[in-house]
């Protein structure tokens, strides 16, 4: 449905986006993850035609954008602030695109009403924007850019005003219903969590080009590299050297997969990896937070970087106290070098 070839583009001395390549596919739904500053907003813009690339070409189901303006690309938009238009009630935001499509009134009524009730909002038409929750503005929003039935959905940090519980809830209600619509969508987000609750696909970006791309189980079991690791949050990571089923590290010998690649790495060892085991290597409890059904350790070995470890609320040991850690081959990941 959407090609990306080689885009490239440039701010001053600056590249936002270098040599990038992208598709997405019919019915899919892709998330752009990245840091402040790695390009997935540019790309974004790019494909809506809100900026013109340097280099490359952006295609739409096998119809070069180039020079085609943002109102004739078939693409709806969503950004994180909505921008509803405050004069006019629900019901005339939503239908606003149908308008200016040449729809008719009784046709744009109809489609209004439905979009309403599928977004969770039946009867709201007539209501004031100004009298809605941020959740339900962002469904009004959902509902506008999905009233012209666009060929690509874009989202730009669609749930980022959110409230935490509320963003969790939405996400999954999205992801049913562009599902349900066979919508393709292309979004971005800086929250990985609700990138891998939304997305089918996951790209990650660092620096204006792609660090990885996979299915969400893919992306979190295999971090491409310590880049990514440490984006997706995972501490303990660092270099190593893979001897058969076990890899010199930083905090001693870690057992490893089979098949492993061999030689200098990066090893993940993920927090559920490092178990508590009283003749293991000494560390110091720093700190501990509660994560609802366990603990999360932050550990301070001797002579070695510090960890995070996973326990059992049970078993959870005090600020301060000494342990002993072991360490579990089938939580770790070895990367590239």
């Amino acid at each position: 449905m959407l090609r990306l070839d080689s885009v490239t583009v440039r701010f001053g001395d600056r590249t936002a986006l270098d040599d990038v390549s992208l598709t997405v596919a019919e019915h899919e739904t892709v998330c752009v993850l990245g840091p402040s500053g790695s390009g997935k907003s540019t790309l974004l813009r790019v494909v809506a035609g809100l900026q013109p690339a340097d280099t490359g070409r952006v295609s739409l189901a096998g119809r070069d954008l180039t020079g085609v303006p943002v109102h004739r690309r078939g693409v709806g938009l969503m950004f994180q602030d909505q921008q509803l238009f405050p004069q006019r009630d629900v019901a005339g935001n939503v239908a606003f695109g149908l308008r200016m499509h040449g729809v008719g009134r009784d046709e744009a009524a109809r489609r209004t009403a439905g979009l309403l009730d599928l977004v969770g909002l039946p009867g709201a038409g007539r209501r004031s924007v100004s009298t809605l929750s941020g959740g339900e503005q962002q469904r009004v929003a959902l509902a506008r850019a999905l009233a012209p039935e666009p060929r690509l959905l874009m989202l730009d940090e669609p749930l980022g005003q959110l409230d935490r519980s509320l963003r969790e809830r939405l996400v999954v209600e999205l992801r049913e219903l562009f599902h349900g619509l066979g919508t393709t969508v292309l979004a971005v987000t800086h929250d990985q969590g609700e990138a891998f609750a939304l997305a089918d696909r996951v790209v990650v970006m660092r620096e204006g080009r792609i660090a990885q791309s996979g299915t969400p189980v893919e992306v979190w079991e295999r971090p491409a590299s310590a880049f990514v690791a440490r984006f997706l949050g995972f501490a303990n990571v660092a270099s190593a050297t893979v001897h058969g089923e076990a890899a010199d590290t930083p905090w001693g010998k870690v057992p490893v997969p089979p098949g492993s690649a061999q030689g200098p790495r990066t090893i993940l060892i993920r927090p559920a990896g490092v178990r508590l085991a009283p003749h293991g290597l000494r560390c110091e409890v720093l700190g501990r937070t509660f994560r609802g059904d366990h603990v999360l350790l932050r550990l301070r070995p001797t002579d070695a970087p510090e960890l995070e470890a996973s326990c059992g609320l049970a078993e959870a040991p005090e600020v301060g106290a000494v342990v002993g850690v072991e360490f579990r081959g089938e939580q770790v990941a070895v990367l590239g070098g």
